[in-house]
C-alpha cells in the first residue's frame, strides 16, 4: 500500500529551473556505482525517471540507486508486476511502465500516490505515461555505445533536482 500523499512539489505557472549533465559508464559495474552515488543523495519524495531502449541498462542503474538507498534485497525489473517496493534507508518504489499504454493505466495503478509519498520513486519507461509524471523530477537517459559502454544524461527539472544534480556532480568529480 502506498503512503499518504502530501501536496505535489511543483512551481505553478512559472518555468522550472533546469540543469543537465552527461557522463559515460564503461561497464555494468560502473553504471551501478553511478546509480549508487545518486541513491545516496536521494531524499523522501524524490522522483527519478529512467529512459532507454531495451538493454540500455535501466535496471542496472536502478540496482545502483537501490544500493545507495541501503536496499539489501535483490532488485530486478518489475516488468510483469509493474511495481516493486523495497525497504532501505528510505522506501524504494521501483516502477516499470513498459506494459502500460498511457496515462489512464498509470493512474489506475495509483502511481501518483508513490510520487508524493515519503520514499523514492524510480520509474523505468517513464515516457509511457507522461501526463501523470510530476513536473519536478530527475530524468536519466541511458544509451548504449557498444557492448558495455553507456552514455548517461541526467536532466534536472525543478529547484530540488537542480540542487541534487549539483551535489551528484560534486560527488562524481570528487570536488
Amino acid at each position: 500500500m502506498a503512503p499518504p500523499r502530501p501536496p505535489p512539489r511543483t512551481t505553478p505557472s512559472r518555468a522550472l529551473p533546469a540543469a543537465s549533465t552527461a557522463l559515460t559508464s564503461h561497464s555494468p559495474d560502473e553504471t551501478r556505482r553511478i546509480g549508487a552515488l545518486l541513491g545516496d543523495l536521494l531524499e523522501p519524495g524524490d522522483v527519478v525517471l529512467l529512459e532507454g531502449n531495451l538493454g540500455a541498462g535501466k535496471t542496472v542503474f536502478a540496482q545502483g540507486v537501490a544500493a545507495g538507498l541501503g536496499v539489501e534485497a535483490p532488485v530486478t525489473s518489475p516488468t510483469f508486476t509493474l511495481i516493486h517496493e523495497h525497504s532501505g534507508r528510505l522506501m524504494f518504489y521501483h516502477v516499470d511502465l513498459y506494459r502500460i499504454e498511457g496515462d489512464a493505466e498509470a493512474v489506475d495503478l495509483g502511481l501518483e500516490d508513490y510520487f508524493y509519498g515519503g520514499g523514492v520513486t524510480l520509474v523505468e519507461w517513464s515516457g509511457r505515461a507522461p501526463g501523470v509524471l510530476p513536473a519536478e523530477h530527475l530524468a536519466i537517459q541511458l544509451q548504449p555505445r557498444g557492448e558495455s559502454e553507456r552514455a548517461i544524461r541526467l536532466v534536472a527539472s525543478g529547484r530540488r533536482y537542480v540542487a541534487l544534480l549539483a551535489a551528484f556532480e560534486r560527488r562524481i568529480t570528487g570536488t
